[in-house]
């Protein structure tokens, strides 16, 4: 009876954790951008670098589809890295591979400098490309959603069900609370570089407890849902769908107040 409840529990929990989204197969090769339409807005306007959206764990490309079309509708040019390998693998080799992806997009668009939007996962692989792979000169802002910064109990308990596996997942290694990657990351200065730093979370993370964690140090604009709408209900992937998390986005790429609209959809 314990081996079979263990059992259950860790099939719930491993699927918890990679459940942010369907699985598919290999992340582009080139960076493709989504058609932008004309600049409609005053955040369009002041829109000068192109932006990559990074996905996390799991996340297939069309999972974030519904934020580019956000982005495209303010004027952006916008562009979706997966994650290789769906992010299962090594976060640093990830890192190497997103540092080859923005130079393609910078190619592509003659731009100096990419402004990036990290989902999950997505946001260590990009922290790792700032803090360690000399990003800081071709990224202007830096916006995070949900991201793991300094781990989270979800992953702790996978290892831990999984004898120290952690079921097998080299990433999900890597995000539990006190790994050598997250100490690693997270030693000195959270937030080098000129890059703004801005990071999204919600009381209602599912994934990322505490979700305290979901925050850095340094001078970083750290912005609880919550803390300016109580009522509004995001989950993990939500944050990537809501309205009101899309409005702190926006206002974090044109460097404005943190002034979520509550009501939007």
């Amino acid at each position: 009876m314990l081996l079979r409840k263990t059992a259950l529990v860790l099939a719930l929990a491993t699927a918890a954790l990679l459940a942010s989204t369907a699985t598919a197969t290999a992340a582009p090769a080139a960076p493709a951008p989504t058609t932008a339409a004309a600049p409609t807005t005053p955040f369009a306007a002041a829109a000068a670098n192109p932006v990559i959206v990074v996905g996390g764990l799991s996340g297939v490309a069309v999972a974030y589809e519904p934020i580019a079309a956000r982005l495209r509708a303010d004027g952006y040019r916008t562009f979706i890295y997966q994650l290789p390998g769906l992010g299962l693998g090594d976060i640093p080799t990830s890192a190497r591979a997103f540092a080859s992806y923005v130079n393609q997009v910078r190619a592509s668009t003659g731009a100096a400098s990419v402004d990036v939007v990290a989902h999950s996962e997505g946001g260590l692989v990009s922290r790792y490309y700032l803090k360690r792979l000399g990003g800081t000169a071709t990224v202007g802002r830096y916006v995070s959603l949900g991201t793991p910064q300094y781990g989270t109990y979800v992953a702790n308990i996978v290892a831990f069900l999984g004898l120290g596996s952690c079921a097998g997942v080299v990433a999900c290694q890597q995000m539990t609370i006190g790994s050598a990657f997250l100490a690693d990351l997270n030693a000195g200065d959270d937030t080098p570089g000129a890059v703004r730093y801005t990071t999204i979370r919600t009381v209602q993370d599912e994934l990322v407890r505490p979700t305290g964690n979901a925050a850095v140090n340094d001078g970083a604009t750290n912005v609880l849902v919550q803390a300016y709408c109580p009522l509004r209900v995001v989950g993990h992937l939500g944050l990537v769908l809501d309205g009101t998390a899309y409005t702190i986005v926006r206002g974090a790429l044109v460097d404005g107040p943190v002034r979520p609209n509550c009501l939007a959809l």
